[in-house]
């Protein structure tokens, strides 16, 4: 499929809307150092009546001691192929400034193939977490072929919705003036 003929914005919002995050995980992120963000990805079937993928991840965000013109842009390993969808996330980090400085990495295990359908699916890993009282696993859904994108927009809501702590932190310790 070639992405080029799409209005970047549009196909960006499709995207954008086609993937979900079923289970939420209220922690902020670390102003300094590695967060982990651990999640499931439940991908559906290509064809319908297939078995979906359900993998286990993490995305590690890792925000520098010292900024410098070398890590001044967000650097983004493992989360698609090289040069795969600059234009789109360039467009999407283009946007705020929650994002300067940071390394994203996404690491995941092999896919899993289940026979059930994703709700299916997702519901009985939500039982699982809440008999584990797990609450810093994330679920994650898309439809085949854009998991990395499902990934992609958690790790960029957790990072802007830590954004506020994060400059308040920054703030107490001295870094940033107050209002």
């Amino acid at each position: 499929m070639d992405f080029n003929r799409f209005d970047p914005e549009q196909y960006f919002h499709s995207i954008w809307n086609a993937v979900r995050i079923a289970r939420r995980v209220e922690y902020g992120l670390f102003t300094f150092g590695t967060s982990d963000l651990p999640y499931y990805l439940v991908v559906d079937s290509k064809e319908p009546g297939e078995p979906v993928d359900v993998s286990r991840g993490e995305v590690k965000i890792t925000r520098p001691m010292v900024v410098t013109p070398y890590n001044a842009r967000p650097e983004f390993a493992n989360f698609f192929e090289e040069g795969e969808f600059d234009g789109m996330v360039d467009f999407l980090l283009a946007r705020t400034a929650a994002f300067s400085h940071l390394r994203l990495e996404r690491n995941e295990g092999p896919a899993k193939l289940v026979s059930d359908s994703v709700e299916e699916v997702v519901a009985k890993l939500n039982r699982q977490l809440d008999d584990e009282d797990e609450d810093r696993v994330a679920i994650l859904t898309a439809p085949h072929g854009m998991g990395r994108f499902a990934v992609l927009k958690y790790a960029i809501k957790r990072i802007m919705d830590s954004a506020p702590g994060n400059i308040q932190e920054l703030r107490d310790r001295g870094f940033l003036p107050e209002e």
